[in-house]
């Protein structure tokens, strides 16, 4: 009776083990992204982003935020306290946050010297509008501003990570961010899903279906949360058919963390 009772509990482990082997190895093929894109969202006037955190959370989608302190329809701004809520629930759905520099600032030209020193128009804060003189150091600040904002609202810390509002850039402005550890974060050209553009030529369905058409995999996509002056908002009405058509060719989503450009810059600073 002992032998038995130890040969019906080594086939119980066995079979546990088995058990077991198999629901990791399937929920390593849940988990595993063969076709990735990275949807990221720069912010905006914000009415749509609780619309956009329904339609990530329904989708299972988790996608990178980069964040300025901008002008919103509701509150005191996109990093204010009235989002504050907003920015710690995507943080715990487990999204990726990255800095869009704080006052949203827009790089106009570089000026001579030796030392970096660029042209540069905020579109939000106190000198929203205004052309300014910024060297390496203001340039820095203002990407490290948005940032420590962002970790101090969610209690995460952002992706050594930026994007420059607009796109704009130059080398010796990449050059400058990435020496105080920084690495530019753009999009990808068929990413560009238009939210920006003006809804009377550029309708909600022909953008929808010029993305499904056209993106291809590893393609960093571009959204925002809400446009100021586009009159048909993009989202959400195309986010989702959007999310649910590409899905349905095959593709899946992940966060820049995962990116091969930028996983092993994350990686050697500690992230």
């Amino acid at each position: 009776m002992r032998r038995a009772s130890k040969t019906r509990c080594a086939i119980f482990l066995i079979a546990s083990l088995a058990c077991a082997t198999w629901a990791t190895a399937q929920n390593s093929l849940k988990n595993s992204c063969a076709r990735p894109l990275y949807l990221t969202f720069d912010t905006g006037h914000m009415d749509v982003a609780p619309l956009i955190a329904d339609v990530l959370k329904r989708q299972d989608v988790r996608v990178t935020f980069f964040a300025a302190n901008e002008r919103t329809r509701v509150g005191d701004g996109s990093l204010g306290q009235h989002w504050g809520p907003w920015w710690k629930a995507r943080a715990a759905e487990g999204h990726e946050f990255a800095s869009h520099t704080y006052d949203h600032a827009y790089w106009r030209g570089d000026l001579p010297g030796a030392e970096p020193t660029f042209r540069i128009r905020p579109s939000a804060g106190s000198d929203e509008g205004r052309d300014l003189t910024w060297n390496a150091a203001n340039y820095c600040a203002n990407i490290d501003l948005a940032a420590q904002r962002l970790q101090d609202i969610t209690g995460k810390k952002p992706l050594p990570l930026y994007r420059a509002p607009g796109g704009k850039t130059s080398p010796r402005l990449l050059a400058t961010a990435r020496a105080c550890g920084w690495a530019h974060a753009g999009w990808s050209p068929a990413g560009f899903l238009g939210d920006e553009l003006p809804s009377e030529t550029f309708s909600n369905a022909a953008l929808l279906n010029k993305a499904l058409k056209d993106i291809r995999e590893g393609d960093i996509l571009l959204a925002h949360l809400g446009i100021w002056s586009r009159k048909d908002a993009w989202a959400p009405a195309v986010l989702e058919p959007l999310i649910v058509g590409l899905k349905g060719r095959g593709f899946c989503f992940e966060t820049l963390r995962a990116h091969p450009a930028y996983k092993g810059w994350i990686a050697a600073r500690g992230q």
